[in-house]
Formats: structure tokens, C-alpha cells, sequence
């Protein structure tokens, strides 16, 4: 039974939605700027903070979808203030950890309370807003939210660091999530499924927990283990058979935990498939943008989070224009073009180099979140409106959990052929060039401008691959067709 609240109020359940997705994102990146003084900290490793960043992204994984079942099946209001108070405590956590132990402790603590936020509020949005206009303005409007954090995270996180410490980044999501508790209580109207649940899940959560924790983990370590070894080999064989058996007790058990039916549904699939193309392509590529501006074109941090600012104004444009463009084409195109356009921008970056003014990371960057911008209500509308609206905090769970999937695979693909595209640029450049000298300094200086133009060609390299993904994922979408459900303005055919 859901409760009933005055209508215009749900621009408010909006914004108070907005809060938690843009907190939960800006946590994701703002960490990563804190690594090298957590480091200093604790005095461990680089490959031991690793872990810092592949628990939060092992226990993000594996409990999407089980927040997602629970929405729907015991009310997502409740869910989504619960997961978000306890995101709020892991915080502070591990605004007080006193080792790496403690820290992945609390991190994982705030991975699977931050996971409760994007099925439950994706949910919380379609009940909402039932009319197909407004839910795609919605919808839109709190898209751009998730993918503005990850711009604002290395802008806001550098003067933090600076000027408060790491232990700053986890505690300044206390004030704010103290007022997002509250709007949620204040706002947020109950909803789950009609039908009454007599049995959850439990071993499909399991194996297909166990499966992702394979998937990262080896997404994550492989490039250290190396993807043939033992250990990779034995997460590739865990993998599968974890996921074979969790799909086989999806289609046996009364309630699964992720319904077998949805991937039997062309459009779905589809927008998956193009989700996590370009989400590949685009985390892949940009994570490198921050690493080559500090690197090679003299920037610092907080000038590097600079870059940015443009390109989290191009998707805060670019977000309002999907509803609109939605009522005059077909989804189908406007996916289509948001996902080309964005391959152009991430193209454009292959032509950096050193010597490269800021314009030339900043145009690709404007054109990659506007034309992500304008698409992301559609793909988002899509899937909504493909299922029950019963099911909608499954469905959205399994798109949150391929957007993740997908840009850990891309990082980690990316990162691996960014290393060997260097060793392979240094041993082409050096069979083309000739060292007439035999002083040590001349040596040293040569091996060093081989090793810089190895490493900037391989940058330019990986933005040109990542491109190539994109585009792939554009072409994907021609073949997407949907059966429009009653009230969900979605123009497909």
C-alpha cells in the first residue's frame, strides 16, 4: 500500500534523491585523491591502499541487486533511508580508521549501504512520476546527478585534503547526509510490490555475489597477477561456474533475485549492451585524463579538477534536453547520436601532447557529457519501462550493476593497454632511432625521451580504443526496438 502525498511535493522526492546518488558517487572519486596521504598515514603500500578501492567496489557490486529485491519487497522508502544511514556512519568510520584493516572494514561497510541508492531511488523516481514527460525529466535530471559527482569529486577533494586532512572526505558526508536523512523521511512517499513476499533469494545472492567478487577481483588484480596465472585462471574458473549455478537457481526458485525473464526482452538487453559499452569506453579513457595532465602537462591536482568544471556545466545542459528531444524523435536515435557523440569527444583526446593547451581537454570533455547528457533519460526511461512497476528496482539494479561491472572493466582493460602499449612504443622507437654517443648523461637523456614518447603515444593510443568501444556501442543501438507500455512516453519504433 503506498502512502499519498500532495503532488507537488515530488520535485522535492527529486531533489532529495539527487542528494543521496551525487553523495554516494562523489565518495567514489573524492577517496581516490585521499590515497597517497592514507598511505603516508598508515605507512603501507600502494598495492595495499589498492584495497581500499577493490573492497568498496567488491561489496558495491554484490549488493545492488539484493537492495534492489528488498525495495521492491519490503518498501524503498525504507530501504533507501536505511542504506543511506548507514552510509552515513560508515563515514564517519572511516573518518576515525586507525589502519588499513579498519579502513576496508568501514569502506566495505559504506560500499553496501551506498549500494541501497541507485535501485531505490530509480524505483522511488518511477512511482513518482507516473506521467512519461515528467518521469523523463525526472529521470534525466537525476542522471546527470550521478555523472556530475564524478566530476565535482576531484574538484571538491583536493582543497578538502589540503586544507582539512583526508579523514575530511569521510566526514563531510555527516552534515550532508544529516539533511538528506531528513528530506527523505520528510518527502519520500513508501512503495513496494503489490504482491506479498513469501521467500527471498538467498543462494541466488550468494553465487551471484561470489561470481562479481571473481569478476572485480580479477578485473582489479589481474594486471598485477597477470591474466594467465594461477590466480586469475582459478577467478575466471570461480566466475563462471558461480554464475552458471546462480542463473540455474534463477530459474528454478519462486522469487528470484533477478528475474531470467527481463534478458529474454530485445530492448533490454540492448540497453544494457549499450550502457556497458560506453560506460566502458568512457571510464576507461577519462581516468587516464587527470594522470596526464599532472604528468605530463605540468598541472597540479586542484588545477587538473579544473578541467572539469566545463564539463559537468555540458551535461547539466545536456541532461534537460533528452525529455525534450523524447517528444519529437525516437529514442532509438537519440541514444544512437548521445553515444556516437561522445565517442567523438573521447577521439578528440587522442591528439593530446604535452604541449596541449587546456582547451584541448576541456572541448572533447564538453562534447562527451552533453551528448551523455541528452541520452542518459532515455536509456534510463527504457528499461523502467520495459518492466512491472513492480519490478522496476530489479530492473534498475541490474542496469546500476553493468554500469559498475562495466567501468571496472574498463579501467582495469584500459590500464592494462596503456602498459603494454608503452613497452611496445619503446621497442619500436627504439629499432627507428640511432644513439651515435656513448656518454652516460647523453644515455640517460635518450632512454628518457624514448620513455616520454612512449608513454604519450600510448595515452593517445588507449583514448583511440576507447573511442572505437564507443562507437561499437552506438552501432549496437540500431537494432533497438520497443514495445511502448501505456503512460511511459518512450518513441522507439
Amino acid at each position: 500500500m503506498e502512502e499519498t502525498k500532495p503532488n507537488n511535493l515530488r520535485w522535492w522526492i527529486l531533489l532529495t534523491v539527487i542528494i543521496g546518488t551525487f553523495l554516494g558517487r562523489l565518495d567514489q572519486t573524492i577517496v581516490n585523491l585521499a590515497l597517497p596521504k592514507i598511505i603516508d598515514d598508515f605507512g603501507i603500500s600502494v598495492t595495499s591502499a589498492g584495497w581500499i578501492a577493490t573492497a568498496y567496489i567488491l561489496a558495491n557490486a554484490i549488493f545492488v541487486p539484493i537492495w534492489g529485491k528488498l525495495g521492491d519487497t519490503i518498501g524503498r522508502k525504507k530501504v533507501y533511508i536505511i542504506g543511506f544511514a548507514i552510509f552515513i556512519l560508515g563515514s564517519v568510520l572511516a573518518g576515525f580508521a586507525w589502519n588499513l584493516s579498519s579502513m576496508i572494514v568501514f569502506r566495505v561497510i559504506q560500499a553496501i549501504a551506498g549500494s541501497a541508492d541507485y535501485p531505490t531511488a530509480m524505483a522511488i523516481l518511477a512511482v513518482t512520476f507516473k506521467e512519461g514527460k515528467e518521469r523523463g525529466q525526472a529521470l534525466g535530471i537525476w542522471s546527470s546527478s550521478f555523472a556530475a559527482a564524478s566530476v565535482f569529486g576531484p574538484l571538491l577533494g583536493g582543497p578538502l585534503i589540503d586544507n582539512f586532512g583526508w579523514r575530511s572526505v569521510f566526514l563531510i558526508n555527516l552534515p550532508i547526509g544529516i539533511i538528506g536523512t531528513y528530506m527523505a523521511l520528510r518527502f519520500i512517499n513508501e512503495s513496494k510490490s503489490e504482491s506479498k513476499p513469501k521467500y527471498f533469494d538467498w543462494w541466488g545472492a550468494i553465487t551471484l555475489g561470489i561470481s562479481l567478487s571473481s569478476v572485480v577481483l580479477v578485473l582489479d588484480k589481474g594486471s598485477d597477477w597477470g591474466w594467465t596465472s594461477a590466480s586469475a585462471i582459478i577467478a575466471y574458473a570461480t566466475a563462471f561456474l558461480s554464475m552458471w549455478l546462480f542463473v540455474w537457481i534463477e530459474n528454478r526458485v519462486p522469487e528470484p533475485i533477478v528475474n531470467m525473464k527481463f534478458f529474454k526482452i530485445p530492448a533490454f538487453v540492448n540497453t544494457l549492451v549499450n550502457n556497458f559499452v560506453i560506460f566502458m569506453g568512457m571510464m576507461g579513457g577519462i581516468f587516464l585524463i587527470p594522470i596526464f595532465a599532472q604528468t605530463f602537462m605540468g598541472y597540479d591536482a586542484t588545477q587538473s579538477g579544473y578541467l572539469f568544471m566545463p564539463m559537468a556545466a555540458a551535461l547539466m545542459i545536456g541532461a534537460p534536453l533528452g525529455p525534450w528531444l523524447g517528444e519529437r524523435y525516437k529514442a532509438k536515435w537519440i541514444i544512437f547520436w548521445s553515444t556516437m557523440l561522445s565517442g567523438i569527444g573521447i577521439f578528440l583526446l587522442s591528439f593530446l601532447e604535452p604541449k596541449s593547451g587546456a582547451l584541448a581537454i576541456i572541448i572533447p570533455l564538453c562534447i562527451m557529457a552533453m551528448s551523455m547528457g541528452f541520452g542518459m533519460a532515455q536509456r534510463t526511461n527504457i528499461i523502467a519501462s520495459l518492466v512491472d512497476q513492480k519490478e522496476i528496482g530489479v530492473a534498475s539494479s541490474v542496469l546500476a550493476l553493468i554500469r559498475n561491472i562495466s567501468g571496472a572493466f574498463g579501467i582495469a582493460l584500459f590500464g592494462t593497454i596503456l602498459t603494454s602499449r608503452v613497452e611496445w612504443n619503446i621497442l619500436k622507437i627504439n629499432s627507428l632511432s640511432t644513439l651515435t654517443s656513448n656518454a652516460a648523461i647523453d644515455i640517460q637523456k635518450y632512454m628518457s625521451l624514448v620513455s616520454l614518447k612512449a608513454q604519450i603515444d600510448a595515452y593517445d593510443f588507449v583514448f583511440l580504443i576507447a573511442s572505437i568501444f564507443i562507437v561499437i556501442g552506438a552501432l549496437a543501438v540500431l537494432w533497438l526496438k520497443v514495445d511502448t507500455k501505456k503512460g511511459v512516453t518512450v518513441h522507439v519504433e
